[in-house]
Order: C-alpha cells, then structure tokens, then sequence
C-alpha cells in the first residue's frame, strides 16, 4: 500500500505527516507493507528542506525529517499512490479537481479516519500552530495506523 500526504506546499503539514506517519507504522511492524510520502498542490519550495517550525516540532516528538525534500503533486501520483490524504478541504477538492480521469486513487482528507475536520496551515502563524498541528498529526496517524492494520491482518 503507498500512502501520499498532500497540503499547500509540502512545506509543513504534509511532510510532518509523513514522519509521523512512518514511525507510527515501523512501531507497528507494518512499513514493509506500507510506504509513506507526501508531496504539495504548489511549486513554491520544490526542493527546500521542511519549515524549520516543523523540523523543530518533529524532533521534539522523535520525529526525523533527514533527507526530506518538497515536491510538487505530479500526474504519475495520482496512478501510482493507493490513498492521497488532503491535509485540509481545499487541498482535497483541489486534488479531485487535477485526479486525471483515468486515476482510480482514492482521495480524503487525512483526518477522515480520526473523525474528519482539517489541519490548520501553521505557516503565518507561531510556534503554538506547529504544535496543535502535531497534536492533530499525531491522532490521524494513529487513527490512520490502527484501520490500515485492520485491513491488512484482514487481508492474511
């Protein structure tokens, strides 16, 4: 299964998710089985490492984001991913908007699975937004982990 972690920029929220994302899964004995990655609807920071804020708060949580690269969302995504979680409801109905129409990829918003709602865009604000971003980071990934274990041991 390959997951894709999609905000504004893949600057913040979406490679924080990522990182989240992956170590909740290598807990769980599960990233042989599953592969995270995440990308952004903008060009903007292609190339950049993370939002320092970002960086800053994933470390203090265990999280790494060595070796991260932004990208942007390309067209072989969309063919290539299982599931493509939004980080907020205009990054979703963007990326409805650009699914080619051959793509069968699911598209949701990555809250979806932790009972729905967005993940604010921490970047105009301080230090408290990266934090409340984790805080709501880390309950969709568990939410995420434990309904992709589901499936999976429902699988075998």
């Amino acid at each position: 299964m390959r997951l894709l972690f999609v905000d504004a920029g893949n600057y913040c929220r979406s490679p924080a998710a990522e990182a989240a994302m992956r170590a909740k899964l290598e807990a769980r004995g599960l990233i042989g089985r599953v592969s995270v990655g995440s990308a952004g609807l903008k060009d903007k920071h292609v190339g950049d490492t993370a939002d320092p804020r970002a960086v800053a708060v994933c470390t203090a949580r265990g999280l790494t984001l060595d070796g991260f690269r932004c990208r942007q969302i390309a067209e072989p995504d969309f063919r290539q991913s299982d599931l493509i979680l939004a980080m907020d409801s205009a990054t979703h109905d963007a990326l409805l908007t650009r699914r080619p129409a051959d793509a069968t990829v699911d598209i949701t918003l990555f809250l979806e699975a932790a009972g729905g709602g967005d993940i604010p865009d921490p970047y105009y604000g301080g230090d408290d937004g990266f934090a409340a971003m984790m805080d709501l980071i880390d309950r969709g990934a568990a939410a995420l982990t434990d309904m992709i274990a589901s499936d999976l041991h429902s699988e075998s």
